[in-house]
């Protein structure tokens, strides 16, 4: 069983600077099949966006998605965690905040991204969660 984030995060984390367009990432998202994308300016972490913040802070409020910058729409009061944070830390992170991911950070530059699916993957690999984790999804 793993024991630090290094061992089940997701490396090379998608990253969009601030001023990219929601349509922009709505796209990147679609074509990496990914849930969230990480906002930096000049490597350094500055917040997340996924495809629930897009629907629910942007469209439904009749923001034009063409015109509305990443960084309207994204999280910037983030919980983080390193590499080298024990799994139970980040477990508890997790649950703490109601978040179902966590950027990965070294000093202060995204490294990575650890999700609730790498935690069921890793913890319960036969639950429901860790099953629908691993399948891929329809076109």
């Amino acid at each position: 069983m793993a024991q630090h984030v290094r061992d089940i995060m997701t490396g090379g984390p998608v990253t969009v600077e601030p001023q990219t367009s929601l349509t922009a990432v709505a796209r990147l998202m679609r074509d990496e099949n990914i849930g969230a994308v990480l906002v930096a300016d000049h490597d350094e972490l500055r917040g997340l966006v996924s495809d629930r913040d897009l629907v629910v802070r942007a469209l439904a409020e009749g923001w034009d998605p063409e015109r509305t910058t990443v960084a309207g729409a994204c999280s910037d009061d983030l919980v983080t965690v390193t590499p080298d944070d024990d799994l139970d830390r980040a477990v508890g992170l997790m649950r703490e905040h109601a978040v179902r991911r966590l950027p990965v950070v070294e000093g202060g530059h995204p490294v990575g991204m650890v999700a609730l699916a790498d935690l069921a993957m890793e913890r319960d690999p036969e639950s429901a969660l860790g099953d629908i984790s691993v399948a891929r999804p329809n076109p």
